[in-house]
């Protein structure tokens, strides 16, 4: 099985490559939404990976926090604006995505008045590191 995982996995960039197939009907494609280059991440040896979502209601907002390790966000509907300690607030929209750093005071709201937010988060952690520590 494991050959055919590394054949597999070969064939990923070829396929994403080859013009006459990645056109092709029927054939689907990822598309790449973020890359983004990171510090911080766990090192142990064994990582926890956690999808979660979460849904705000207009004028919703998380409570002032920091990750121990960076999370990617991507936003499903509506527009999240994080504002980050020190930092300009950045709000992504549909479609897109953003990553908040390790060990930084923020803060994610949902500042619309009329539309709802909803977001798929990726956190990979340390087995059992909590997601958020609440900034008290």
């Amino acid at each position: 099985m494991k050959a055919w995982t590394g054949l597999g996995l070969a064939l990923v960039p070829m396929l994403a490559s080859a013009p006459s197939l990645a056109q092709d009907p029927g054939l689907a494609r990822p598309n790449l939404v973020l890359r983004e280059n990171v510090t911080g991440m766990p090192r142990g040896d064994r990582q926890e990976l956690r999808v979660l979502t979460a849904s705000f209601k207009p004028g919703d907002k998380t409570v002032l926090h920091t990750h121990r390790s960076p999370v990617t966000v991507y936003v499903l509907e509506g527009a999240f604006t994080l504002e980050l300690e020190g930092r300009d607030p950045i709000t992504v929209n549909a479609g897109q995505a953003l990553v908040e750093p390790p060990n930084v005071r923020m803060t994610g709201y949902n500042r619309s008045r009329s539309d709802p937010l909803r977001v798929v988060i990726f956190y990979v952690s340390d087995h059992y590191t909590p997601f958020l520590d609440p900034v008290h």
